[in-house]
């Protein structure tokens, strides 16, 4: 996963409340259960004139060449809601997405986007609503700075807002780590209490489970850890929340 610090780049205003996974990418568009090949349904339903056509709406803030290279939205509340598919998320990820500014998401849309590398920023309503009517008048020139080491969100020479996030999630995204890559930087404390464990409890079989490590190769569903990565955490330093 990319790592991310701080961005300045474009952002498109969807001002929006209850913007949902359907939206972001109708289960039509769903053709694949990869990461990849889903860009091109993002925002179908509003990004193009006929449902499963290509030809563009040139009223959809997207399709608008004041916009192009967008990678910030500004959202309304709830963004994210609906179902819980990640293909939403990934197709954001693909299109170039790498920040959703709202007043509120819907936890699970949130939780995707941290595993996805997305900066999830809650800002309040009169704050995106400001952001929005800078961008609008030049939205090549005014652009937006997300920066996740200060958690502010900056634009022009007059709006600066901090945000909230969680030390965790801080963490995954600032050092471009997955759930997997977060609980191997715990990997001396884990084999630590497995050798403690054994010590302690000679009687019990051990098929003598090697030390934790990272199979790039290995399908990314079969690479978890449960019951040790709690006790390891006290050991280790995580970056620090936003506040």
């Amino acid at each position: 996963m990319e790592a991310f610090t701080v961005m300045t780049a474009v952002a498109a205003p969807m001002l929006r409340d209850n913007i949902d996974t359907d939206i972001i990418i109708p289960s039509r568009e769903m053709k694949t259960v990869s990461k990849t090949g889903l860009s091109a349904g993002l925002f179908a339903g509003w990004r193009y004139t006929a449902i499963g056509g290509r030809e563009p709406n040139i009223e959809f803030v997207l399709n608008q060449p004041a916009y192009a290279g967008t990678r910030i939205l500004l959202g309304g509340s709830n963004f994210g809601c609906g179902s819980s598919r990640e293909h939403a998320v990934w197709a954001l990820h693909e299109y170039g997405i790498r920040a959703v500014l709202a007043p509120s998401f819907s936890p699970i849309f949130q939780g995707n986007c941290i595993r996805n590398g997305i900066v999830p920023v809650t800002l309040g309503a009169v704050d995106i609503a400001a952001l929005a009517a800078y961008v609008t008048e030049a939205p090549q020139e005014h652009r937006v700075t997300v920066d996740l080491r200060n958690c502010e969100v900056t634009a022009g020479a007059q709006l600066r807002y901090s945000f909230a996030l969680e030390g965790e999630a801080r963490e995954m995204l600032l050092e471009g780590l997955d759930a997997i890559d977060l609980t191997l930087k715990h990997r001396a404390a884990i084999q630590q209490f497995i050798d403690q464990d054994r010590r302690a409890r000679p009687w019990i079989p051990s098929a003598s489970p090697p030390t934790p490590t990272r199979s790039r190769t290995a399908p990314r569903a079969t690479r978890t850890t449960s019951a040790v990565a709690p006790m390891a955490a006290s050991s280790v330093t995580s970056a620090a929340p936003c506040r």
